[in-house]
């Protein structure tokens, strides 16, 4: 690959990285309880994008690509993972509103860094979108008569980097903005709303499951 190649495909991933999805409210919603977590969940999204790398690189994604029904249970799985997340996310805003109202202080953290990591690794071990990112496009970069593995390796590197220092940008702005995001009546409305994001993508993609 020349030095252009890996440009533009740093160019994409920049893009498509800056684009709000799931990654980026979990993310938001983590480091609004902790900031640590929110990073360490912004590692795991990183580490499970060299996953999907490194199942292009062996040829196992092609399967998926092959495969309309498989792909299909793995948009599935994906849609009521962020359901899950969306949905319990709500509960659990509700249920510290009301005595952060009341105490003046804000919502007991309930996300470690190990949690935090989990949490980003399976939201993007099961979010089709990165899945077909790496299926339709990263195959584009690699040389006819390359080694597969290596290449799609360096350009999962470049993707999962971009991606978890834009991340990282996303939690440490959080942070930053800490005094007036615990307010109580700011983050349980930002809770909610990122919550609600959440589910309602995990819904957009199980009807989009169901319908193909």
């Amino acid at each position: 690959m020349t030095a252009v190649t890996l440009f533009a495909f740093a160019g994409l991933c920049l893009l498509l990285s800056v684009t709000p999805g799931p990654d980026t409210f979990l993310v938001l919603r983590i480091s609004l309880q902790s900031a640590v977590a929110g990073i360490a969940a912004a590692l795991g999204s990183a580490v499970a994008s060299m996953v999907w790398a490194a199942l292009v690189g062996v040829g196992l994604a092609a399967v998926l690509e092959d495969s309309a029904e498989v792909f299909r249970w793995l948009k599935i799985a994906g849609g009521l993972y962020l359901l899950y997340l969306g949905v319990s996310s709500l509960i659990r805003a509700r249920r510290t509103a009301t005595p952060s109202a009341t105490s003046g202080h804000s919502p007991r953290r309930s996300y470690s860094r190990k949690a935090g990591f989990g949490a980003g690794a399976l939201s993007t071990l099961l979010n089709p979108k990165v899945g077909l990112f790496y299926l339709a496009v990263v195959p584009q970069f690699i040389p006819h008569g390359g080694n597969t593995l290596d290449t799609a390796l360096v350009l999962g590197v470049i993707e999962s980097v971009i991606g978890f220092l834009y991340l990282v940008a996303v939690s440490i702005a959080a942070a930053k903005a800490m005094a007036w995001l615990q307010r109580p009546r700011v983050s349980t409305w930002l809770e909610r709303g990122s919550s609600g994001i959440i589910a309602a993508l995990g819904l957009g993609v199980l009807a989009s499951s169901t319908s193909s």
